[in-house]
């Protein structure tokens, strides 16, 4: 199944003006895979891999911010593994997950041509799935989606997440340590975040809140939502049923996605070969 843009077009607006030239593209690509050779030596770059204009266009061409970004993202590949190994979706505690719908991307994109993604932050069982593999099922995903849409890259992404039913268990799954690695993926992912809303906000849950916001960077603060009840998103965006939209509910999400990712499942394993595969 292959979605979006296969081709990219000749100029692209970027953000704050800034306009992606077949030239601009061009150099500023050669330009990262030269410091890549000098700084990462052992990255082999695959000659289809779109992994450098993706980071490229989220820092709206900003060299600096670029390795910068690229330098944190291959190390937190690098070092979390319980994250980004072993990712064969036919994996039983994979499966369950993803038969959950713990990261559900609309199948449609909002007003802005953002890509909006349904987080359910307490949709597993605390007591029988590993926090570290719904981090696992959510980043699957979410590669999975810039593999098959290269406009995902340009104008970003809407993440809400829909808290019903937390519960204690979900947040001692969630110790400082695990929120600070969950932010700065987030912060170094090639997409923009464009906007993190919190819905269906218990009030004891404002403390672990409050413990991601400390983390996060000025500009990732203000792009922060948080709602007792519905999104705002539901102008914007056919929402799914669950958040009061007539969208499909997250049973269907959940189906579709899974057939999707197992459809994919060789992207995953020449990812984890590769990086540069993206």
């Amino acid at each position: 199944m292959k979605q979006g843009n296969t081709s990219v077009p000749q100029v692209i607006c970027v953000g704050n003006g800034v306009e992606e030239t077949v030239e601009l593209r061009t150099t500023s690509i050669a330009t990262i895979e030269h410091w890549l050779a000098e700084e990462h030596p052992s990255a082999r770059i695959l000659p289809d891999s779109k992994l450098i204009l993706y980071f490229l266009r989220t820092t709206k061409y900003n060299i600096d911010k670029t390795k910068h970004k690229l330098h944190h993202f291959l190390k937190t590949r690098e070092k979390l593994t319980e994250w980004f190994s072993c990712r064969d979706p036919v994996r039983p505690e994979l499966q369950e997950l993803l038969d959950i719908g713990v990261f559900l991307p609309l199948l449609e994109k909002d007003k802005l041509n953002r890509q909006v993604v349904i987080i359910r932050t307490s949709a597993h069982d605390p007591k029988r799935h590993k926090q570290d593999n719904v981090f696992k099922v959510d980043k699957m995903i979410l590669d999975l989606l810039l593999h098959l849409d290269d406009m995902v890259s340009v104008y970003g992404v809407v993440a809400i997440f829909d808290m019903r039913g937390v519960t204690l268990g979900h947040a001692l799954q969630l110790p400082p340590s695990m929120i600070k690695k969950s932010v700065e993926s987030w912060e170094n992912y090639p997409c923009k975040p464009k906007l993190l809303e919190f819905v269906n906000v218990p009030v004891h849950v404002n403390l672990v809140l409050n413990v991601f916001r400390s983390f996060m960077s000025a500009k990732m603060k203000e792009r922060v939502i948080i709602s007792k009840k519905g999104s705002t998103m539901e102008q914007l965006v056919n929402l799914p049923r669950e958040l009061g939209g007539t969208g499909g509910t997250y049973t269907e999400l959940a189906a579709h996605w899974k057939q999707v990712v197992l459809a994919n499942a060789p992207f995953y394993t020449r990812m984890e070969e590769n990086v540069f595969h993206l």
